[in-house]
């Protein structure tokens, strides 16, 4: 049995099989940034995965349009998204983030496309493997493959979710120290109007006295 080497031989077709560009980006206030992926065969899966790591209220536009100009997928204020459609046709499909709305603030964004073809490769044929045992191990490969997508989307998610909770702890925290400062500058503004108050009644009664 050569079943590591037919692993390896499956396990690099998948890979030159798809194409997937993933990032992180700084979208500056008053920008539009597009990032485009080349499909070069019809019906084609292209794949689109956003998330707003940080920024405002962790949102943006987004605008995802087809080589003949087309709008395929469009949003506005959106925090996440995960699409997949098929490419109609062959050419540069562009993925544009629009922050126009925002007045100062700076927003990251994760993002990845992918580009796979929904044909499946064939497995080179090894000597003294029988097609059984390679239809099996390419049904597995394909399985794990699948479970390994689901888990890279939960991830993102999960990370997503702590980026967010993590800027709200922080923002909460701002705002504690905030109030607590104002707190503090307003007793010291008491403390020392009361103590402003106490002398001129002193010293009025003195006056009287006198």
């Amino acid at each position: 049995m050569r079943l590591p080497t037919l692993l390896a031989g499956l396990i690099a077709c998948l890979i030159t099989n798809a194409a997937a560009t993933a990032l992180t980006y700084d979208l500056e206030a008053h920008e539009k940034a597009c990032f485009y992926a080349h499909a070069r065969n019809e019906n084609e899966k292209i794949a689109f995965y956003f998330a707003v790591q940080s920024g405002g209220e962790f949102d943006v536009d987004y605008t995802v349009q087809g080589p003949n100009g087309k709008v395929i997928l469009q949003g506005e204020k959106e925090r996440q998204g995960d699409f997949v459609f098929t490419a109609g046709e062959t050419g540069d499909y562009s993925f544009c983030f629009n922050n126009e709305m925002s007045t100062f603030t700076e927003k990251t964004i994760d993002f990845e496309i992918s580009v796979e073809n929904d044909s499946r490769v064939e497995l080179p044929s090894k000597q003294g493997t029988s097609p059984e045992q390679t239809s099996v191990l390419e049904e597995s490969i394909f399985k794990i493959s699948g479970q390994l997508s689901t888990i890279s989307r939960s991830q993102k998610y999960f990370r997503t979710r702590e980026n967010r909770n993590y800027s709200t702890v922080t923002s909460t925290e701002r705002r504690i120290v905030r109030f607590s400062m104002i707190q503090i500058a307003l007793i010291i503004g008491m403390g020392a109007l009361q103590v402003f108050v106490v002398r001129f009644f002193f010293q009025g009664a003195r006056k009287a006295y006198v």
